[in-house]
């Protein structure tokens, strides 16, 4: 009897209806013979609706109590699944996310794992029931609090009870068919991919795919967990996430990624000298603010911009915290751009095959799209561009790399 861990998300239980349907799909599971594990999301938009209760309320809610607030809709989810899989003849318990043994640190609002217990989840399946735990959430190590795991926080909740358990799988069940070459609203013909390795969708997912969590991806790499991301509105197959050796070859690229929840901060004539690059991130981390791509411009008579992007719910944050810092170090100032967004370019197969970014810039230039920054790693190129732009430069690099439905038939007709 294996184990089957089976995440399903806002979209896939956003009313009566679809929690039925996700219903049927887990009995069927579990009757396949399957000791079975279900991670829920909240029902529709409900953590959106509570936020925007919350800020209703106050201006600043305490991030304590937010956390508790937010973790109800995933409570009303995995309880609602469980009285429907009774009704089906499955017997079926549900925790939160603390009953699960789910351990975190203290860190409210993007609290982190550190470590899983799942003796309440063990003992529940080998008494036969399919268990039901409450995603996004989890209990402090070292205050006892109830803590939130950010957004995508399910995601992470499966694939770490996978890992815990030492499941045969975990399905990520979404609105979507699996992960794509690109986003399909903006590309209609973007490619479903067959597999992807652990890399590659880190790369995706870190640069603005919405299919996973950067976190679940994480966990599935650093202990072997293979990851199938699914629609839960068909039974067809979705795209495998799993190791490099399991990839057939390397594809030169494997997909474009964008994000437009970012904001771009740059302080502005910061005095070229050693240690203050190293006082205005430290000021960063210490508020728990995460950042993504770093341009400090060439020094010209002792002074530099330093520019830096991060996500756009903590720029009020990084501006209190950098303002009177720019004073402090003697910079002219903090200028504040939440107008943008990044274009991503991912795939294993760059690092072998020289003129990738050339030819993204090239058919970036040819779109008539700006560059405002530019970053790289093996397997990945990111640029920032203006907000306005980013449907057109998706659509002009998807293009250009020739990833759409329509190229790859080309590529396997006889």
């Amino acid at each position: 009897m294996g184990i089957v861990v089976q995440k399903y998300g806002g979209t896939s239980v956003g009313d009566v209806d679809r929690m039925k349907r996700v219903a049927d799909r887990v009995a069927r599971t579990h009757r396949d013979g399957n000791q079975t594990v279900v991670v829920v999301s909240a029902m529709g938009k409900t953590t959106d609706d509570l936020v925007t209760m919350a800020a209703r309320i106050s201006e600043q809610p305490p991030e304590r109590e937010l956390d508790i607030l937010l973790t109800a809709g995933e409570r009303i989810s995995m309880s609602l699944l469980a009285m429907a899989l009774h009704d089906r003849g499955v017997p079926a318990k549900s925790f939160t996310g603390s009953q699960a043994g789910i351990i975190t640190d203290a860190v409210h609002g993007k609290a982190r794992i550190v470590d899983i217990t799942p003796g309440r989840v063990r003992s529940a399946l080998n008494e036969g029931n399919v268990v039901i735990v409450a995603g996004f959430q989890g209990v402090s190590q070292d205050t006892k609090d109830i803590t939130t795991l950010g957004r995508g926080g399910s995601d992470t909740t499966a694939v770490a009870l996978a890992a815990a358990l030492g499941a045969d799988v975990c399905e990520i069940y979404t609105d979507v068919d699996g992960v794509f070459t690109a986003d399909p609203r903006i590309v209609p013909t973007a490619h479903k991919l067959d597999r992807i390795s652990y890399e590659e969708m880190l790369e995706m997912a870190a640069q603005g795919a919405g299919v996973l969590q950067v976190r679940s991806v994480e966990f599935g790499r650093n202990h072997d967990v293979r990851i199938h991301v699914r629609s839960s509105f068909s039974y067809s197959a979705g795209t495998w996430v799993g190791p490099q050796e399991d990839m057939v070859e390397d594809a030169i690229i494997s997909g474009v990624a964008h994000d437009t929840s970012e904001a771009k901060l740059t302080v502005q004539q910061v005095p070229d000298r050693p240690g203050v690059a190293s006082r205005i991130f430290a000021a960063l981390a210490d508020e728990n603010i995460n950042i993504d791509m770093i341009v400090q411009n060439v020094a010209a008579d002792g002074r530099t911009d330093i520019s830096f992007t991060m996500p756009r719910g903590d720029l009020l944050k990084a501006q209190a915290t950098l303002e009177p810092l720019a004073t402090e170090v003697g910079a002219q100032g903090v200028k504040v751009d939440d107008d943008i967004a990044k274009v991503s370019l991912v795939g294993a197969g760059m690092k072998t095959h020289p003129g990738v970014a050339a030819k993204m810039f090239g058919a970036l230039s040819a779109a008539g799209v700006n560059i405002e920054m530019i970053s790289t790693s093996t397997i990945r190129v990111s640029v920032i561009v203006a907000r306005n732009q980013v449907e057109t430069a998706v659509q002009a690099v998807h293009a250009a790399f020739g990833l759409g439905d329509d190229a790859v038939a080309e590529e396997v007709s006889p």
